[in-house]
C-alpha cells in the first residue's frame, strides 16, 4: 500500500522519470491532485523512450508536461550521478514554483543512511526542503511495483540502474541483500526514524 507522510497540496508538479517509482507516484497523485508533471532528458540513449513513455501517459490522462533537456557537457572527472541529479533540479526549478513532489521512498531512505553512514554521518532523506516534497518516505517499493502492475501503469527501466559502477546501484544490489540478512528489520528501523523526523 502507498502510504504518504504530511499534507500534500492541491496543485503540484511531480518529477517524473518514467520509472516504477515516478510512475506509481504520478499515477497515485493525479486521482486527488492537479498535477504538472515534470519530466528530465538526460540525453542518453535510453532518454527518448523514457520521455515517449511519459508524453503518452500524460497525453491519455489530460495531464501538462513540461520537458527539460539536457544541453550542457558533463565535465570531466565530475560525477555521473552527481551531474545529472543537479542537471535535474536546475531545470526543476526553473520549471515551476509549485510545490515539486518527488518520489523517493523508505528503500531509498536505507540505502541512502547505510551509504551516508559509511562516511561517518549517517543522513535521512528530508522530507522536505525549499519547494521539494518527499512524502513517500514511509512507502517500499515493492508497495510502488504492486501499484504499476495492478492498475496498469507504463514503465520504463534505464539500463544504468543495473550498472555497479555507480555507488548507488552498487549499494542497492550488491549490498543491500547481506544487509538484510544481518539486519532482515532493518526498513523498520528506518521508517521509526523517517516518522521520528517529522
Amino acid at each position: 500500500m502507498i502510504h504518504i507522510t504530511g499534507k500534500i497540496p492541491r496543485q503540484v508538479a511531480v518529477a517524473v522519470s518514467g520509472g516504477i517509482d515516478s510512475m506509481a507516484a504520478l499515477d497515485f497523485l493525479r486521482r486527488a491532485h492537479d498535477v504538472v508533471v515534470l519530466h528530465y532528458n538526460h540525453g542518453t540513449p535510453y532518454a527518448p523512450k523514457a520521455e515517449a513513455l511519459v508524453r503518452e501517459y500524460c497525453e491519455k490522462h489530460s495531464l501538462d508536461l513540461m520537458v527539460g533537456t539536457c544541453q550542457k557537457e558533463m565535465p570531466a572527472g565530475v560525477s555521473a550521478e552527481a551531474w545529472w541529479r543537479d542537471q535535474r533540479y536546475e531545470f526543476f526549478k526553473w520549471a515551476t514554483d509549485l510545490p515539486i513532489i518527488t518520489a523517493h521512498h523508505l528503500d531509498d531512505c536505507v540505502e541512502n543512511w547505510i551509504f551516508t553512514s559509511m562516511n561517518g554521518n549517517p543522513f535521512l532523506i528530508p522530507s522536505k526542503r525549499d519547494q521539494f516534497i518527499r512524502p513517500f518516505l514511509t512507502t517500499e517499493k515493492l508497495d510502488f511495483s504492486l501499484w504499476c502492475s495492478r492498475k496498469g501503469v507504463p514503465t520504463i527501466t534505464d539500463p544504468s540502474n543495473d550498472d555497479t559502477k555507480y555507488r548507488r546501484n552498487y549499494i542497492r544490489h550488491t549490498m543491500m541483500p547481506h544487509v538484510l540478512t544481518i539486519n532482515p528489520g532493518i526498513r523498520k528501523t528506518i521508517k521509526k526514524k523517517v516518522l521520528d523526523s517529522l
